[in-house]
């Protein structure tokens, strides 16, 4: 397990702006849902489901899919295990991104030489987005194609739908309540695949992997779409021109967040700096395969907060080159 993601607010004091974590925070701050899980006491005195039925049929009616093509699961990342266990095929994972599925696959002894590529679309931490012939592309090169769906709604470019992927008997989609609706405490998260797929893989699901309180949740929160995160992609684009004002490589991006390279520090000294001098948090984007000490990743925030982080990285370069 990588040491090092983003939301490690944790580790410091004083935090009062958070780039570090690309999940967009809603301004509802959660509390039409804690309403109305306080309201269900009675679901933490029994197990759960033993797999999440009820949940999967209601994506199952929302994607317009048959409910065998849905599997809900622990979070994202538990989606990530189940698929490397289930399949063991030889992973091609271009670089950077997400390092659990590199993580997931080394878990589990390859049992066969075919392959199976994994695209985190958007991809994290650049925010690049892969369009529909390079999708195509990889799923005609490899045995199996997963696609990481999780930051599916923090992006205006189009995106294979759950329905599509449910036609190919060779694609695999991983979506996320986390990213969604800011909710990763829950750990929810669901695949959509063919009914072939999907089978295979739930011989190897937990019993109750998903707790009584995350399937409530889900379901409330199906019914809330006016709950959903949508970022301001436009302040991301302000925010990025603003950065690459200042001298900062900024990655071309398509999402909320994106990917930063600084000239002559290191990200670990500006990330120190930023959160003691001015209680920001960045994310250290070193420990992704193929990026360098130099690399760090922030998700865009408000406005004010936005030219806080460009206002302290212009003092730090001053402070710096004295």
């Amino acid at each position: 397990m990588i040491k090092g993601h983003g939301d490690d607010a944790y580790s410091y004091q004083g935090i009062r702006s958070d780039f570090s974590s690309n999940i967009c925070m809603p301004a509802h701050r959660h509390k039409a849902l804690m309403a109305h899980l306080a309201s269900h006491p009675e679901l933490i005195g029994h197990y759960p489901e033993p797999e999440a039925w009820t949940l999967e049929a209601l994506l199952a009616e929302r994607h317009g899919i048959d409910p065998q093509c849905v599997i809900v699961t622990n979070g994202a990342t538990d989606a990530i295990y189940l698929i490397a266990q289930t399949f063991r095929l030889k992973p091609v994972i271009p670089a950077p991104t997400f390092s659990e599925y590199a993580d997931a696959c080394a878990c589990f002894k390859e049992e066969e030489e075919r392959s199976m590529a994994w695209l985190c679309n958007p991809n994290n931490p650049d925010g690049k987005v892969y369009d529909e012939q390079f999708v195509k592309r990889m799923t005609d090169e490899h045995h199996l194609l997963v696609l990481d769906h999780s930051y599916e709604h923090y992006t205006d470019s189009h995106l294979l739908t759950p329905r599509q992927g449910c036609q190919s008997g060779r694609i695999i989609q991983i979506h996320s309540f986390t990213k969604t609706y800011a909710v990763p405490g829950l750990r929810l998260g669901y695949i959509t695949a063919h009914e072939s797929l999907t089978q295979a893989m739930r011989r190897f699901m937990r019993p109750w992997s998903v707790s009584a309180l995350a399937i409530e949740a889900g379901k409330f929160l199906l019914t809330h779409d006016e709950l959903q995160c949508r970022p301001d992609l436009a302040e991301a684009q302000r925010l990025r021109q603003q950065l690459l004002a200042t001298g900062i490589e900024v990655a071309p991006t398509q999402t909320n967040f994106m990917l930063c390279r600084t000239e002559g520090h290191t990200a670990s000294s500006l990330k120190a700096y930023l959160a003691a001098a001015h209680g920001i948090l960045i994310r250290d984007a070193s420990n992704f395969q193929g990026l360098t000490p130099q690399h760090f990743r922030i998700a865009a925030q408000t406005p004010a907060e936005n030219d806080a982080l460009v206002a302290a990285i212009r003092q730090y370069k001053k402070e710096r080159n004295q």
